[in-house]
């Protein structure tokens, strides 16, 4: 069964392409890849941030897929297999550098650092500088409290509330049960409430 969001070009289903891949049809495994490198991508971005790493986990999933294809045995989605892979290699990343680098994002004013995000004009007509003010810290107090959650509560988090994926296949993705998943997201969005709690 083909994964929601992937439509394939040809005839073939998702089931199909995957035994061709794993038969050595090279031009079906292009078409697995081409199907989610943009979920990979996201995903990976997500949750370290970084675009070097972004792009060596992106990568580096693809070849364990390409490398280990032939072990998939159809007892989960091709889409949960992959994101379980991708987690990992991010998990490893965050674990080896306890402390993320978000320094891309950042540029050099005259007032010292800043992020990117921070010094884009708006040019709206309507540009409201108190609810811009808001929507500043908002943004600030958002990242700040992302990064001091562990990885894990992290990537749940991220991947409900940004990715939409449901409970079942972000446990799935991770290793673990659905009910893990659950207790893990719960503790993330008490953390980001409690961070937030005076712009709600």
């Amino acid at each position: 069964m083909a994964s929601i969001g992937v439509r394939w070009s040809t005839g073939m289903d998702e089931a199909a392409l995957i035994r061709a891949a794993q038969a050595g049809d090279q031009d079906a495994f292009e078409r697995l890849v081409r199907g989610y490198d943009q979920g990979v991508l996201r995903l990976a971005h997500r949750l370290l941030g970084a675009s070097e790493e972004v792009q060596d986990v992106y990568q580096e999933a693809f070849l364990r897929v390409y490398k280990n294809l032939g072990q998939f045995r159809f007892d989960c989605s091709f889409q949960t297999w992959l994101y379980r892979i991708v987690t990992n290699l991010c998990l490893d990343s965050l674990r080896k550098k306890k402390v993320r680098r978000e320094e891309s994002s950042m540029i050099e004013t005259a007032e010292g650092p800043r992020d990117r995000m921070d010094v884009v004009e708006d040019n709206h007509a309507v540009a409201d500088p108190q609810r811009n003010l808001i929507s500043v810290q908002l943004k600030d107090r958002i990242k700040s409290t992302l990064a001091g959650l562990t990885p894990r509560e992290r990537m749940v988090f991220e991947m409900r509330h940004y990715e939409g994926m449901r409970l079942r296949a972000i446990g799935d993705a991770l290793g673990t049960s659905e009910e893990a998943a659950k207790n893990c997201l719960f503790r993330a969005t008490q953390k980001m409430r409690t961070a937030l709690g005076d712009f709600v």
